[in-house]
């Protein structure tokens, strides 16, 4: 076993954050991915300004600001999809090869858990629509601490709950800039470049980059 604990980010990670609009194509048109990434890059820009700010507000509520500016920006989506992407975002896809790499994990002796922005809510609902659960050592909010990534304290909490120092755990996540602060506290890294975007933050460099979390067991 390389590590003792592997700490996963969860939205884009292990969950496909473009999965709630997918369901909805046909009815929603061609302007579905614009709006799914608006929604995203949205839901991200919302948190790094609120914890810059000090001024929390939950995960969940930021998604919903995010959509709602999705629309705005993408006027020729119909509105009336609103409650039916929520809905689809609580229980979102998880990536084909995510159940079996935790599997192998866990059966190798690994401590595995997430740390995530998301509320606790949103992340129960999507653990249990993966059928993960009973593979995680534990399923780390933000919330707790009422900051987002990449504050160093979101980091520590994963160290505080496994008893264990940076250098112990190998923490995964397909947001580069997550990577970025995760490097910085101490962590192995491995970024999951699923989209096979360039490098950036290259003083806070991953010690591996994965197109997918296939291969992260021989690591």
């Amino acid at each position: 076993m390389a590590y003792p604990v592997y700490i996963f980010d969860a939205y884009g990670t292990l969950f496909d954050v473009h999965a709630a609009v997918r369901r909805y194509a046909d009815q929603i048109g061609p302007d579905g991915a614009r709006l799914s990434q608006i929604w995203r890059d949205k839901q991200l820009e919302y948190s790094w300004v609120r914890a810059l700010a000090g001024r929390y507000k939950d995960f969940w509520q930021l998604t919903e600001d995010a959509l709602n500016t999705a629309f705005a920006l993408v006027p020729t989506v119909d509105r009336a999809y609103r409650d039916d992407l929520l809905a689809a975002y609580s229980r979102l896809d998880c990536y084909p090869e995510v159940p079996g790499v935790l599997r192998t994990l866990s059966e190798q002796g690994a401590k595995l858990a997430i740390l995530s922005n998301g509320s606790p809510e949103m992340l129960d609902g999507a653990v249990e629509a993966a059928g993960i659960g009973p593979l995680l050592d534990g399923v780390l909010s933000v919330d707790t601490l009422r900051t987002y990534k990449a504050h160093p304290d979101v980091y520590d909490m994963a160290t505080s709950h496994f008893r264990t120092f940076p250098d112990k755990v190998s923490f995964q996540s397909s947001n580069r800039w997550d990577i970025a602060g995760a490097t910085a506290f101490g962590f192995r890294t491995v970024w999951i470049n699923r989209d096979g975007k360039p490098d950036e933050y290259l003083d806070l460099a991953p010690e591996a980059v994965l197109s997918s979390l296939d291969g992260l067991e021989s690591l």
